[in-house]
């Protein structure tokens, strides 16, 4: 069974390389390794060594530390959440991914204004 830390990084370069629209094949090329690898990485099915963390931290352009975050909250989940419409793991989803970094290409004056759309939107359903 693979260990929590390792899930979670896994699960943090995933975000990460779908925040900036990168394939695995291709952060794969950047730090040397064949895809397959990365995969594992980002299941947790393989355990990242320092040295390769600190090379996909290096592609990915974020500070190691990126990859921790979050995980004192995420070991300590043994207790029921609180029921949401917000999912609990928003950031490993695809969906919410694709749509971050969308919003963020969009020009900052537009961006406002689909923001207080979506607001008037959300308050209204």
């Amino acid at each position: 069974m693979a260990h929590l830390v390792d899930v979670h990084v896994g699960k943090r370069i995933r975000q990460r390389r779908w925040l900036v629209g990168m394939t695995q094949q291709k952060l794969a090329e950047c730090v040397g390794i064949k895809f397959q690898q990365i995969q594992k990485y980002e299941t947790g099915a393989n355990r990242v060594s320092a040295s390769r963390l600190w090379d996909i931290a290096d592609a990915l352009d974020v500070d190691v530390a990126f990859f921790f975050e979050g995980l004192r909250e995420e070991a300590g989940k043994d207790a029921p959440e609180p029921t949401s419409s917000v999912p609990a793991d928003m950031m490993g989803d695809k969906e919410a991914m694709d749509l971050v970094r969308s919003y963020y290409a969009i020009p900052e004056n537009q961006r406002r204004r689909l923001f207080e759309l979506a607001r008037v939107l959300s308050d209204v359903a």
